[in-house]
């Protein structure tokens, strides 16, 4: 099913690597540590609303000629 690879394949690494650059990479970083929360934070909403959007995927049904 499509929506499953979506939400599994797209959805939780982006919400992972969002949450790994925010709350773990940031503080590392103490120049550009608004910038790198921002941009993971970004990519963790971006990953949430990818897996909302695939649990309410269907598939479509395929037209023949």
């Amino acid at each position: 099913m499509v929506s499953k690879q979506i939400s599994i394949g797209i959805g939780i690494p982006m919400i992972v690597i969002g949450a790994i650059l925010a709350v773990f990479l940031a503080p590392t970083q103490q120049d550009l540590n608004d910038t790198i929360q921002f941009v993971g934070s970004l990519i963790g909403i971006l990953g949430v609303l990818i897996f909302i959007a695939g649990l309410f995927a269907k598939k479509t049904p395929q037209i023949t000629p």
